[in-house]
Protein backbone atom coordinates (compact mmCIF):
# COMPACT_ATOMS: atom_id res chain seq x y z
CA UNK A 1 0.00 0.00 0.00
CA UNK A 2 2.94 2.34 0.64
CA UNK A 3 3.59 2.51 -3.09
CA UNK A 4 0.29 4.41 -3.49
CA UNK A 5 1.28 7.28 -1.17
CA UNK A 6 3.24 9.32 -3.79
CA UNK A 7 0.25 9.10 -6.16
CA UNK A 8 -2.18 10.11 -3.43
CA UNK A 9 -0.04 13.22 -2.95
CA UNK A 10 -0.77 14.21 -6.55
CA UNK A 11 -4.44 14.61 -5.68
CA UNK A 12 -3.59 17.52 -3.39
CA UNK A 13 -3.13 19.68 -6.48
CA UNK A 14 -6.85 19.28 -7.22
CA UNK A 15 -8.21 18.93 -3.68
CA UNK A 16 -11.15 21.23 -4.32
CA UNK A 17 -12.53 19.28 -7.29
CA UNK A 18 -11.90 15.96 -5.55
CA UNK A 19 -13.63 17.10 -2.35
CA UNK A 20 -16.52 18.53 -4.34
CA UNK A 21 -16.85 15.25 -6.25
CA UNK A 22 -17.04 13.26 -2.99
CA UNK A 23 -19.58 15.67 -1.50
CA UNK A 24 -21.73 15.38 -4.64
CA UNK A 25 -21.44 11.58 -4.51
CA UNK A 26 -22.67 11.63 -0.89
CA UNK A 27 -25.56 13.95 -1.72
CA UNK A 28 -26.53 11.83 -4.74
CA UNK A 29 -26.46 8.58 -2.78
CA UNK A 30 -28.46 10.04 0.10
CA UNK A 31 -30.99 11.40 -2.40
CA UNK A 32 -31.25 7.96 -4.03
CA UNK A 33 -31.78 6.25 -0.67
CA UNK A 34 -34.22 8.96 0.38
CA UNK A 35 -36.19 8.57 -2.84
CA UNK A 36 -36.81 4.85 -2.35
CA UNK A 37 -37.34 5.23 1.41
CA UNK A 38 -39.91 8.00 1.09
CA UNK A 39 -41.59 6.26 -1.84
CA UNK A 40 -42.07 3.13 0.27
CA UNK A 41 -43.41 5.15 3.18
CA UNK A 42 -45.68 7.17 0.85
CA UNK A 43 -47.16 4.17 -0.96
CA UNK A 44 -47.63 2.14 2.23
CA UNK A 45 -49.19 5.12 4.02
CA UNK A 46 -51.68 5.88 1.26
CA UNK A 47 -52.61 2.20 1.02
CA UNK A 48 -53.28 1.94 4.76
CA UNK A 49 -55.31 5.15 4.73
CA UNK A 50 -57.58 3.45 2.23
CA UNK A 51 -58.99 1.35 5.08
CA UNK A 52 -61.60 3.66 6.73
CA UNK A 53 -61.09 4.74 10.26
CA UNK A 54 -57.59 3.39 10.79
CA UNK A 55 -55.60 6.64 11.00
CA UNK A 56 -54.96 9.85 9.12
CA UNK A 57 -51.91 10.36 6.88
CA UNK A 58 -50.32 13.60 5.70
CA UNK A 59 -49.33 12.62 2.16
CA UNK A 60 -48.02 16.11 1.29
CA UNK A 61 -44.80 15.64 3.27
CA UNK A 62 -43.55 12.39 1.61
CA UNK A 63 -44.81 13.54 -1.79
CA UNK A 64 -42.69 16.69 -1.58
CA UNK A 65 -39.78 14.64 -0.30
CA UNK A 66 -40.02 12.19 -3.21
CA UNK A 67 -39.98 15.03 -5.74
CA UNK A 68 -37.06 16.74 -4.02
CA UNK A 69 -35.04 13.51 -3.74
CA UNK A 70 -35.64 12.73 -7.43
CA UNK A 71 -34.40 16.16 -8.48
CA UNK A 72 -31.35 15.98 -6.20
CA UNK A 73 -30.48 12.48 -7.40
CA UNK A 74 -30.63 13.39 -11.09
CA UNK A 75 -28.79 16.70 -10.77
CA UNK A 76 -26.33 15.33 -8.25
CA UNK A 77 -25.45 12.31 -10.38
CA UNK A 78 -24.73 14.49 -13.40
CA UNK A 79 -22.68 17.00 -11.41
CA UNK A 80 -20.78 14.27 -9.54
CA UNK A 81 -19.77 12.50 -12.76
CA UNK A 82 -18.76 15.77 -14.34
CA UNK A 83 -16.65 16.97 -11.39
CA UNK A 84 -15.13 13.58 -10.50
CA UNK A 85 -14.05 12.75 -14.02
CA UNK A 86 -12.73 16.26 -14.57
CA UNK A 87 -10.59 15.90 -11.45
CA UNK A 88 -9.43 12.43 -12.50
CA UNK A 89 -8.47 13.55 -16.00
CA UNK A 90 -6.51 16.48 -14.59
CA UNK A 91 -4.63 14.22 -12.18
CA UNK A 92 -3.91 11.72 -14.97
CA UNK A 93 -2.70 14.50 -17.28
CA UNK A 94 -0.34 15.74 -14.58
CA UNK A 95 0.83 12.19 -13.85
CA UNK A 96 1.49 11.41 -17.53
CA UNK A 97 3.51 14.59 -18.00
CA UNK A 98 5.37 13.98 -14.75
CA UNK A 99 6.15 10.36 -15.68
CA UNK A 100 7.30 11.36 -19.17
CA UNK A 101 9.53 14.08 -17.70
CA UNK A 102 11.17 11.35 -15.61
CA UNK A 103 11.67 9.14 -18.67
CA UNK A 104 13.41 11.77 -20.80
CA UNK A 105 16.60 11.99 -18.67
CA UNK A 106 16.90 8.19 -18.82
CA UNK A 107 17.57 8.18 -22.56
CA UNK A 108 19.46 6.36 -23.86
CA UNK A 109 21.29 4.60 -21.01
CA UNK A 110 18.60 4.13 -18.37
CA UNK A 111 15.80 3.63 -20.86
CA UNK A 112 17.56 0.61 -22.36
CA UNK A 113 16.58 -1.31 -19.23
CA UNK A 114 12.96 -1.33 -20.45
CA UNK A 115 11.62 -3.00 -23.56
CA UNK A 116 9.72 -0.66 -25.89
CA UNK A 117 6.35 -2.36 -25.49
CA UNK A 118 6.76 -2.54 -21.72
CA UNK A 119 7.77 1.13 -21.54
CA UNK A 120 4.72 2.15 -23.58
CA UNK A 121 2.49 0.01 -21.36
CA UNK A 122 3.84 1.69 -18.21
CA UNK A 123 3.29 5.19 -19.60
CA UNK A 124 -0.20 4.52 -20.95
CA UNK A 125 -2.04 1.52 -19.48
CA UNK A 126 -0.46 1.50 -16.01
CA UNK A 127 -0.91 5.24 -15.57
CA UNK A 128 -4.52 4.93 -16.72
CA UNK A 129 -5.15 2.15 -14.18
CA UNK A 130 -4.25 4.59 -11.42
CA UNK A 131 -7.48 6.50 -12.02
CA UNK A 132 -9.14 3.67 -10.04
CA UNK A 133 -7.46 5.11 -6.95
CA UNK A 134 -9.91 7.98 -6.74
CA UNK A 135 -12.93 6.92 -8.78
CA UNK A 136 -13.15 3.33 -7.53
CA UNK A 137 -11.44 3.38 -4.14
CA UNK A 138 -11.29 6.71 -2.32
CA UNK A 139 -14.61 8.15 -3.39
CA UNK A 140 -16.76 4.99 -2.88
CA UNK A 141 -15.36 4.08 0.53
CA UNK A 142 -15.54 7.63 1.94
CA UNK A 143 -19.05 7.96 0.56
CA UNK A 144 -20.14 4.60 1.98
CA UNK A 145 -18.87 5.35 5.51
CA UNK A 146 -20.38 8.84 5.56
CA UNK A 147 -23.76 7.66 4.26
CA UNK A 148 -23.84 4.81 6.79
CA UNK A 149 -23.35 7.16 9.74
CA UNK A 150 -25.90 9.63 8.34
CA UNK A 151 -28.45 6.81 8.08
CA UNK A 152 -27.75 5.67 11.64
CA UNK A 153 -28.10 9.22 12.90
CA UNK A 154 -31.27 9.98 10.92
CA UNK A 155 -33.12 6.73 11.61
CA UNK A 156 -32.27 6.91 15.31
CA UNK A 157 -34.90 9.62 15.68
CA UNK A 158 -37.51 7.04 14.66
CA UNK A 159 -36.08 3.92 16.33
CA UNK A 160 -32.44 3.66 17.55
CA UNK A 161 -32.72 -0.12 17.77
CA UNK A 162 -33.59 -0.54 14.09
CA UNK A 163 -31.15 2.16 13.03
CA UNK A 164 -28.21 0.38 14.67
CA UNK A 165 -29.21 -2.99 13.25
CA UNK A 166 -29.10 -1.56 9.73
CA UNK A 167 -25.96 0.46 10.45
CA UNK A 168 -24.27 -2.47 12.17
CA UNK A 169 -24.75 -4.79 9.20
CA UNK A 170 -23.48 -2.12 6.83
CA UNK A 171 -20.42 -1.33 8.97
CA UNK A 172 -19.64 -5.03 9.33
CA UNK A 173 -19.63 -5.44 5.54
CA UNK A 174 -17.66 -2.21 5.09
CA UNK A 175 -14.86 -3.54 7.31
CA UNK A 176 -14.83 -7.17 6.19
CA UNK A 177 -15.60 -7.19 2.46
CA UNK A 178 -12.76 -4.87 1.35
CA UNK A 179 -10.22 -7.00 3.24
CA UNK A 180 -11.63 -10.32 1.97
CA UNK A 181 -11.89 -9.27 -1.65
CA UNK A 182 -8.56 -7.44 -1.58
CA UNK A 183 -6.87 -10.66 -0.46
CA UNK A 184 -8.77 -12.67 -3.07
CA UNK A 185 -8.21 -10.22 -5.93
CA UNK A 186 -4.61 -9.18 -5.24
CA UNK A 187 -2.81 -12.10 -7.00
CA UNK A 188 -5.26 -11.97 -9.92
CA UNK A 189 -4.79 -8.21 -10.33
CA UNK A 190 -1.01 -8.48 -10.18
CA UNK A 191 -1.01 -11.25 -12.78
CA UNK A 192 -3.40 -9.30 -15.02
CA UNK A 193 -1.02 -6.34 -15.00
CA UNK A 194 1.93 -8.56 -15.92
CA UNK A 195 -0.04 -10.35 -18.65
CA UNK A 196 -1.17 -7.05 -20.17
CA UNK A 197 2.42 -5.83 -20.26
CA UNK A 198 3.74 -9.10 -21.72
CA UNK A 199 1.02 -9.18 -24.35
CA UNK A 200 1.70 -5.66 -25.56
CA UNK A 201 5.46 -6.20 -25.50
CA UNK A 202 5.23 -9.36 -27.61
CA UNK A 203 2.67 -7.75 -29.93
CA UNK A 204 4.88 -4.67 -30.45
CA UNK A 205 7.88 -6.88 -31.16
CA UNK A 206 5.89 -8.98 -33.63
CA UNK A 207 4.57 -5.94 -35.50
CA UNK A 208 8.04 -4.39 -35.74
CA UNK A 209 9.56 -7.64 -37.00
CA UNK A 210 6.70 -8.95 -39.11
CA UNK A 211 8.80 -8.91 -42.28
CA UNK A 212 11.48 -11.13 -40.68
CA UNK A 213 8.84 -13.41 -39.16
CA UNK A 214 7.27 -13.91 -42.59
CA UNK A 215 10.64 -14.51 -44.28
CA UNK A 216 11.72 -17.15 -41.77
CA UNK A 217 8.31 -18.76 -41.40
CA UNK A 218 8.02 -17.87 -37.71
CA UNK A 219 4.70 -16.01 -37.92
CA UNK A 220 2.64 -18.97 -36.71
CA UNK A 221 4.95 -19.53 -33.74
CA UNK A 222 4.55 -15.91 -32.64
CA UNK A 223 0.79 -16.13 -33.18
CA UNK A 224 0.61 -19.19 -30.91
CA UNK A 225 2.68 -17.37 -28.29
CA UNK A 226 0.30 -14.39 -28.39
CA UNK A 227 -2.69 -16.72 -28.23
CA UNK A 228 -1.29 -18.45 -25.13
CA UNK A 229 -0.80 -15.11 -23.34
CA UNK A 230 -4.25 -13.91 -24.40
CA UNK A 231 -5.92 -17.13 -23.21
CA UNK A 232 -4.31 -16.81 -19.77
CA UNK A 233 -5.28 -13.12 -19.70
CA UNK A 234 -8.93 -13.96 -20.45
CA UNK A 235 -8.93 -16.70 -17.82
CA UNK A 236 -7.76 -14.24 -15.16
CA UNK A 237 -10.37 -11.72 -16.30
CA UNK A 238 -13.03 -14.40 -15.89
CA UNK A 239 -11.77 -15.09 -12.36
CA UNK A 240 -11.97 -11.40 -11.58
CA UNK A 241 -15.49 -11.22 -13.01
CA UNK A 242 -16.47 -14.20 -10.84
CA UNK A 243 -15.20 -12.36 -7.75
CA UNK A 244 -17.22 -9.32 -8.77
CA UNK A 245 -20.34 -11.45 -9.11
CA UNK A 246 -19.69 -13.05 -5.73
CA UNK A 247 -19.31 -9.66 -4.02
CA UNK A 248 -22.55 -8.40 -5.53
CA UNK A 249 -24.34 -11.59 -4.55
CA UNK A 250 -23.18 -11.21 -0.94
CA UNK A 251 -24.41 -7.60 -0.84
CA UNK A 252 -27.74 -8.62 -2.39
CA UNK A 253 -28.17 -11.43 0.13
CA UNK A 254 -27.21 -9.13 3.01
CA UNK A 255 -29.69 -6.56 1.76
CA UNK A 256 -32.51 -9.09 1.68
CA UNK A 257 -31.58 -10.56 5.07
CA UNK A 258 -31.41 -7.10 6.69
CA UNK A 259 -34.74 -6.01 5.18
CA UNK A 260 -36.40 -9.18 6.45
CA UNK A 261 -34.89 -8.75 9.91
CA UNK A 262 -36.03 -5.13 10.12
CA UNK A 263 -39.53 -6.08 9.00
CA UNK A 264 -39.73 -8.71 11.75
CA UNK A 265 -38.33 -6.37 14.42
CA UNK A 266 -40.58 -3.48 13.37
CA UNK A 267 -43.74 -5.56 13.39
CA UNK A 268 -44.33 -4.96 17.11
CA UNK A 269 -43.41 -1.31 17.26
CA UNK A 270 -41.23 1.43 15.78
CA UNK A 271 -39.95 3.68 18.51
CA UNK A 272 -42.90 4.32 20.83
CA UNK A 273 -45.48 3.69 18.13
CA UNK A 274 -47.24 0.36 18.67
CA UNK A 275 -49.04 0.73 15.36
CA UNK A 276 -46.06 1.43 13.06
CA UNK A 277 -48.01 1.05 9.86
CA UNK A 278 -46.15 2.76 7.02
CA UNK A 279 -42.98 3.15 9.13
CA UNK A 280 -42.30 -0.57 8.59
CA UNK A 281 -42.14 0.08 4.85
CA UNK A 282 -39.89 3.08 5.47
CA UNK A 283 -37.28 0.95 7.24
CA UNK A 284 -37.53 -1.94 4.79
CA UNK A 285 -37.18 0.21 1.71
CA UNK A 286 -34.37 2.17 3.38
CA UNK A 287 -32.49 -1.09 3.96
CA UNK A 288 -32.99 -2.17 0.34
CA UNK A 289 -31.67 1.18 -0.93
CA UNK A 290 -28.85 1.66 1.59
CA UNK A 291 -26.84 -1.32 0.34
CA UNK A 292 -26.36 0.55 -2.95
CA UNK A 293 -23.55 2.36 -1.12
CA UNK A 294 -21.65 -0.90 -0.52
CA UNK A 295 -21.66 -2.23 -4.10
CA UNK A 296 -18.65 -0.27 -5.41
CA UNK A 297 -16.54 -0.83 -2.25
CA UNK A 298 -15.98 -4.57 -2.60
CA UNK A 299 -15.32 -4.23 -6.34
CA UNK A 300 -12.86 -1.40 -5.68
CA UNK A 301 -10.70 -3.43 -3.31
CA UNK A 302 -10.97 -6.44 -5.55
CA UNK A 303 -9.09 -4.36 -8.18
CA UNK A 304 -6.58 -3.00 -5.67
CA UNK A 305 -4.06 -5.68 -6.59
CA UNK A 306 -4.07 -4.41 -10.17
CA UNK A 307 -3.82 -0.79 -9.01
CA UNK A 308 -0.88 -1.55 -6.69
CA UNK A 309 0.90 -3.55 -9.40
CA UNK A 310 0.49 -0.67 -11.87
CA UNK A 311 1.61 1.85 -9.23
CA UNK A 312 4.71 -0.27 -8.58
CA UNK A 313 5.58 -0.40 -12.28
CA UNK A 314 5.10 3.35 -12.73
CA UNK A 315 7.15 4.00 -9.57
CA UNK A 316 9.99 1.87 -10.94
CA UNK A 317 9.99 4.05 -14.02
CA UNK A 318 9.79 7.32 -12.12
CA UNK A 319 12.52 6.37 -9.64
CA UNK A 320 14.93 4.93 -12.19
CA UNK A 321 18.21 6.82 -11.96
CA UNK A 322 19.55 8.37 -15.17
CA UNK A 323 23.06 7.49 -16.21
CA UNK A 324 23.84 11.20 -16.68
CA UNK A 325 22.75 14.14 -14.56
CA UNK A 326 23.23 17.78 -15.50
CA UNK A 327 23.96 20.49 -12.98
CA UNK A 328 20.91 22.74 -12.49
CA UNK A 329 23.26 25.71 -12.12
CA UNK A 330 25.62 24.63 -14.90
CA UNK A 331 27.61 27.17 -16.89
CA UNK A 332 26.36 28.75 -20.08
CA UNK A 333 28.06 28.31 -23.42
CA UNK A 334 27.86 30.84 -26.23
CA UNK A 335 30.42 29.56 -28.72
CA UNK A 336 32.98 26.85 -29.33
CA UNK A 337 36.66 27.73 -29.50
CA UNK A 338 38.18 24.35 -28.73
CA UNK A 339 37.18 20.73 -28.13
CA UNK A 340 39.60 18.43 -26.30
CA UNK A 341 39.20 14.71 -25.61
CA UNK A 342 41.90 13.72 -23.13
CA UNK A 343 42.72 10.08 -22.33
CA UNK A 344 39.04 8.99 -22.36
CA UNK A 345 38.03 5.42 -21.53
CA UNK A 346 34.51 4.02 -21.35
CA UNK A 347 32.76 0.70 -20.68
CA UNK A 348 29.04 0.14 -21.07
CA UNK A 349 27.25 -1.01 -17.90
CA UNK A 350 27.29 -4.78 -17.35
CA UNK A 351 29.77 -5.22 -20.20
CA UNK A 352 33.13 -6.91 -19.53
CA UNK A 353 35.28 -5.02 -22.03
CA UNK A 354 36.05 -1.33 -22.54
CA UNK A 355 34.62 0.21 -25.72
CA UNK A 356 37.06 3.14 -25.65
CA UNK A 357 40.61 3.01 -24.31
CA UNK A 358 42.65 6.13 -23.58
CA UNK A 359 41.32 8.10 -26.56
CA UNK A 360 42.81 11.57 -27.03
CA UNK A 361 42.27 14.20 -29.74
CA UNK A 362 41.68 17.93 -30.03
CA UNK A 363 40.01 20.33 -32.42
CA UNK A 364 39.94 24.08 -32.74
CA UNK A 365 37.11 26.21 -34.04
CA UNK A 366 36.35 25.50 -37.70
CA UNK A 367 38.31 22.24 -37.95
CA UNK A 368 36.80 19.20 -39.65
CA UNK A 369 37.53 15.73 -38.28
CA UNK A 370 36.66 12.28 -39.61
CA UNK A 371 36.57 9.19 -37.38
CA UNK A 372 37.23 6.15 -39.57
CA UNK A 373 37.01 2.52 -38.58
CA UNK A 374 35.11 -0.71 -38.88
CA UNK A 375 31.78 -1.32 -37.15
CA UNK A 376 32.10 -1.76 -33.38
CA UNK A 377 35.41 0.05 -32.97
CA UNK A 378 33.89 2.74 -30.69
CA UNK A 379 33.20 5.60 -33.12
CA UNK A 380 29.50 6.03 -32.28
CA UNK A 381 30.22 5.64 -28.59
CA UNK A 382 32.62 8.57 -28.73
CA UNK A 383 29.86 10.63 -30.34
CA UNK A 384 27.47 9.72 -27.51
CA UNK A 385 30.06 10.77 -24.94
CA UNK A 386 30.36 14.15 -26.67
CA UNK A 387 26.59 14.67 -26.35
CA UNK A 388 26.64 13.35 -22.75
CA UNK A 389 24.30 10.49 -23.51
CA UNK A 390 26.83 8.72 -21.29
CA UNK A 391 29.60 9.98 -19.03
CA UNK A 392 33.21 8.89 -19.39
CA UNK A 393 34.68 6.36 -16.94
CA UNK A 394 38.05 8.11 -16.92
CA UNK A 395 39.67 11.06 -18.67
CA UNK A 396 37.91 14.29 -19.62
CA UNK A 397 36.06 15.89 -22.51
CA UNK A 398 36.43 19.68 -22.48
CA UNK A 399 34.92 22.54 -24.44
CA UNK A 400 36.67 25.89 -24.22
CA UNK A 401 38.88 24.53 -21.43
CA UNK A 402 35.95 23.43 -19.21
CA UNK A 403 34.73 19.86 -18.71
CA UNK A 404 31.40 19.31 -20.47
CA UNK A 405 30.04 18.15 -17.11
CA UNK A 406 30.26 21.77 -15.91
CA UNK A 407 27.80 23.01 -18.54
CA UNK A 408 24.01 22.91 -18.30
CA UNK A 409 22.06 20.65 -20.64
CA UNK A 410 20.58 23.65 -22.45
CA UNK A 411 24.06 25.09 -23.00
CA UNK A 412 25.39 21.88 -24.55
CA UNK A 413 22.35 21.34 -26.75
CA UNK A 414 22.52 24.93 -28.00
CA UNK A 415 26.01 24.60 -29.46
CA UNK A 416 25.76 21.21 -31.16
CA UNK A 417 23.73 19.62 -33.93
CA UNK A 418 23.65 15.83 -34.20
CA UNK A 419 22.81 13.57 -37.11
CA UNK A 420 22.45 10.11 -35.49
CA UNK A 421 22.95 6.84 -37.26
CA UNK A 422 19.22 6.22 -37.13
CA UNK A 423 17.28 9.37 -37.95
CA UNK A 424 13.77 9.27 -36.52
CA UNK A 425 10.92 10.46 -38.71
CA UNK A 426 8.00 11.63 -36.60
CA UNK A 427 4.46 10.78 -37.63
CA UNK A 428 3.74 14.39 -38.51
CA UNK A 429 3.94 16.87 -41.35
CA UNK A 430 7.16 17.49 -43.24
CA UNK A 431 7.17 21.02 -41.85
CA UNK A 432 6.99 19.88 -38.22
CA UNK A 433 9.65 17.24 -38.82
CA UNK A 434 12.00 20.09 -39.75
CA UNK A 435 10.83 22.66 -37.20
CA UNK A 436 12.03 20.51 -34.30
CA UNK A 437 15.50 21.74 -35.24
CA UNK A 438 14.53 25.41 -35.47
CA UNK A 439 11.00 26.43 -34.56
CA UNK A 440 11.55 29.94 -35.92
CA UNK A 441 12.46 28.81 -39.43
CA UNK A 442 10.28 30.17 -42.23
CA UNK A 443 8.73 28.07 -45.00
CA UNK A 444 11.22 29.59 -47.43
CA UNK A 445 14.12 28.39 -45.27
CA UNK A 446 12.61 24.92 -45.00
CA UNK A 447 12.15 24.62 -48.75
CA UNK A 448 15.68 25.94 -49.34
CA UNK A 449 17.33 23.41 -47.01
CA UNK A 450 15.30 20.56 -48.53
CA UNK A 451 16.50 21.58 -51.96
CA UNK A 452 20.12 21.75 -50.77
CA UNK A 453 20.07 18.18 -49.42
CA UNK A 454 18.23 16.87 -52.49
CA UNK A 455 14.85 16.26 -50.86
CA UNK A 456 12.92 18.75 -53.00
CA UNK A 457 11.09 15.73 -54.47
CA UNK A 458 9.13 15.59 -51.20
CA UNK A 459 7.55 18.88 -52.25
CA UNK A 460 6.24 17.49 -55.54
CA UNK A 461 2.62 17.39 -54.43
CA UNK A 462 -0.17 19.77 -53.55
CA UNK A 463 0.45 19.48 -49.80
CA UNK A 464 4.07 20.68 -50.04
CA UNK A 465 5.36 21.12 -46.47
CA UNK A 466 2.05 19.83 -45.09
CA UNK A 467 2.69 16.37 -46.54
CA UNK A 468 2.41 13.69 -43.84
CA UNK A 469 5.55 11.75 -42.99
CA UNK A 470 6.12 8.53 -41.09
CA UNK A 471 3.39 6.09 -40.13
CA UNK A 472 0.28 6.58 -42.21
CA UNK A 473 2.10 8.93 -44.57
CA UNK A 474 5.07 9.17 -46.93
CA UNK A 475 7.66 6.54 -46.08
CA UNK A 476 11.28 7.64 -46.44
CA UNK A 477 14.11 5.41 -47.58
CA UNK A 478 17.28 5.09 -45.50
CA UNK A 479 19.10 7.63 -47.65
CA UNK A 480 16.20 10.09 -47.46
CA UNK A 481 16.11 9.77 -43.68
CA UNK A 482 19.83 10.57 -43.54
CA UNK A 483 19.34 13.68 -45.65
CA UNK A 484 16.39 14.74 -43.49
CA UNK A 485 18.72 14.51 -40.50
CA UNK A 486 21.32 16.63 -42.30
CA UNK A 487 18.62 19.21 -43.14
CA UNK A 488 17.74 19.41 -39.45
CA UNK A 489 21.40 19.91 -38.53
CA UNK A 490 21.76 22.74 -41.04
CA UNK A 491 18.60 24.39 -39.73
CA UNK A 492 19.82 24.14 -36.14
CA UNK A 493 22.86 26.20 -37.21
CA UNK A 494 25.26 25.51 -34.32
CA UNK A 495 29.04 25.88 -34.08
CA UNK A 496 29.56 22.12 -33.55
CA UNK A 497 28.08 19.49 -35.87
CA UNK A 498 28.32 15.76 -35.14
CA UNK A 499 27.36 13.26 -37.83
CA UNK A 500 27.22 9.49 -37.61
CA UNK A 501 27.43 7.84 -41.05
CA UNK A 502 25.70 10.79 -42.81
CA UNK A 503 26.17 9.37 -46.32
CA UNK A 504 25.21 5.75 -45.61
CA UNK A 505 22.63 4.52 -48.12
CA UNK A 506 23.40 7.23 -50.70
CA UNK A 507 24.58 6.64 -54.24
CA UNK A 508 28.02 7.95 -55.20
CA UNK A 509 26.75 11.08 -56.94
CA UNK A 510 24.41 12.09 -54.09
CA UNK A 511 27.12 11.29 -51.56
CA UNK A 512 29.55 13.63 -53.31
CA UNK A 513 26.90 16.38 -53.41
CA UNK A 514 26.23 16.02 -49.67
CA UNK A 515 29.94 16.08 -48.82
CA UNK A 516 30.47 19.20 -50.90
CA UNK A 517 27.44 20.81 -49.25
CA UNK A 518 28.83 20.04 -45.78
CA UNK A 519 32.21 21.45 -46.73
CA UNK A 520 30.53 24.67 -47.88
CA UNK A 521 27.98 25.07 -45.08
CA UNK A 522 30.36 24.07 -42.30
CA UNK A 523 33.34 26.15 -43.43
CA UNK A 524 33.37 28.13 -40.17
CA UNK A 525 31.98 25.34 -37.99
CA UNK A 526 33.61 22.49 -36.13
CA UNK A 527 32.60 19.24 -37.81
CA UNK A 528 33.04 15.64 -36.65
CA UNK A 529 31.97 12.92 -39.08
CA UNK A 530 31.86 9.23 -38.21
CA UNK A 531 32.20 6.96 -41.21
CA UNK A 532 33.58 3.70 -42.53
CA UNK A 533 33.53 4.99 -46.11
CA UNK A 534 36.52 6.49 -47.89
CA UNK A 535 34.58 8.89 -50.11
CA UNK A 536 35.34 12.57 -49.43
CA UNK A 537 37.87 12.08 -46.63
CA UNK A 538 40.38 14.22 -48.50
CA UNK A 539 38.13 17.19 -47.64
CA UNK A 540 38.76 16.70 -43.91
CA UNK A 541 41.44 18.55 -41.96
CA UNK A 542 42.14 15.58 -39.69
CA UNK A 543 41.40 11.88 -39.98
CA UNK A 544 41.52 9.52 -36.99
CA UNK A 545 41.59 5.80 -37.67
CA UNK A 546 40.09 3.76 -34.82
CA UNK A 547 40.38 0.08 -34.04
CA UNK A 548 39.27 -1.83 -30.96
CA UNK A 549 38.45 1.34 -29.04
CA UNK A 550 41.74 3.09 -29.71
CA UNK A 551 43.01 5.73 -32.14
CA UNK A 552 45.76 4.00 -34.04
CA UNK A 553 46.46 6.69 -36.64
CA UNK A 554 45.85 10.42 -36.79
CA UNK A 555 46.70 13.06 -39.36
CA UNK A 556 45.64 14.68 -42.61
CA UNK A 557 44.68 12.70 -45.69
CA UNK A 558 48.09 13.23 -47.28
CA UNK A 559 50.04 12.51 -44.09
CA UNK A 560 48.29 9.19 -43.56
CA UNK A 561 48.84 8.13 -47.16
CA UNK A 562 52.53 8.93 -46.82
CA UNK A 563 52.73 6.88 -43.61
CA UNK A 564 51.30 3.87 -45.50
CA UNK A 565 49.58 2.49 -42.41
CA UNK A 566 46.03 1.32 -41.82
CA UNK A 567 44.47 4.31 -43.60
CA UNK A 568 46.64 3.62 -46.64
CA UNK A 569 45.40 0.01 -46.66
CA UNK A 570 41.78 1.16 -46.50
CA UNK A 571 42.43 3.56 -49.35
CA UNK A 572 44.04 0.93 -51.56
CA UNK A 573 41.19 -1.49 -50.92
CA UNK A 574 38.70 1.26 -51.80
CA UNK A 575 40.46 1.98 -55.10
CA UNK A 576 40.48 -1.72 -56.00
CA UNK A 577 36.76 -1.99 -55.31
CA UNK A 578 36.07 1.05 -57.50
CA UNK A 579 37.96 -0.46 -60.44
CA UNK A 580 35.89 -3.62 -60.18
Amino acid sequence: MKVLLPFLALYRRHWFLISLGIILAIVTLLASIGLLTLSGWFLAGTAIVGFPGIYSFNYMLPAAGVRGAAIFRTAGRYAERLVSHDATFKVLAHLRVFAFSKVLPLSPGGISRFRQGDLLNRLVADVETLDHLYLRVLSPIITAFFVTFVLIFGLSFLDPRLAWVLGGVMLFLLFTMPWVFYRAGKPIGRELTELRSNYRTVLTSALQGQAELALFGATERFRQHLFAIESTWQARQQQQAALTGLSQAIILAASGFTATLLMWMAAEHVGGNTQPGALIALFVFCALAAFEALGPVAVAFQHMGQVIASATRVSQLMHAKPEVTFKPDGKNLDNLESLVIDNVSFTYPEQPFAVLKNVSLSLNKGQHLALLGKTGCGKSTLLQLLTRAWDVDSGTISINGQSIQEYSELALRSIMSVVPQRVHVFSDTLRNNLLIANERATDEQLIDVLTQVGLDNLLDNQLKLNAWMGEGGRQLSGGEQRRLGIARALLHDTPLILMDEPTEGLDAQTEQQILSLLKQKCADKTLIVITHRMQGLELMDTICVMDNGEIIEQGSHQQLLTAQGRYYQFRQRHLVQQTH
